[in-house]
């Protein structure tokens, strides 16, 4: 088995930042990112406002806009993408969504996928990936 340490976290925006617990997620991204962990949103969106992007960049080093990098999820590129504004490959890093459809595209791109279904559930598999100290 090969181990590889995780570095980069990727996020989708609808169903996970959404769900009603997200506040917990919003709290273990800003850990993350202490901890050195690089984080980047995903999005299948056309794109966001300045006054958006800017809360959105406390949490997260890359915003990724499928209409704004003319590609969308679940196509490899744009996971590619999103790996390389992070500074790192794809197979350093994990992404998080609740479409198995956009998972297995991450995947396809030599990331780790983690399926959101709930945040208690998501937190606690993102625990193993990027375990603390």
């Amino acid at each position: 088995m090969v181990c590889r340490v995780l570095k980069g976290l990727l996020v989708d925006f609808a169903g996970v930042l959404t769900d009603p617990d997200a506040g917990r997620f919003y709290e273990y991204l800003a850990v993350a990112r202490e901890r050195g962990v690089r984080t980047a949103l995903l999005s299948n969106a056309p794109g966001a406002s300045d006054e958006v992007k800017n809360t959105m960049f406390d949490y997260f080093d890359a915003l990724v806009f499928s209409g704004e990098v003319g590609v969308a999820k679940p196509d490899p590129a744009v996971y590619l993408i999103a790996a390389d504004r992070l500074g790192l490959p794809a197979v350093r890093c994990a992404f998080v969504d609740d479409s198995a459809t956009n998972i297995r595209g991450a995947v396809q791109a030599g990331m780790v996928g983690v399926h959101h279904r709930s945040v208690s559930e998501t937190l606690d598999e993102l625990a193993v990936l990027f375990p603390a100290g």
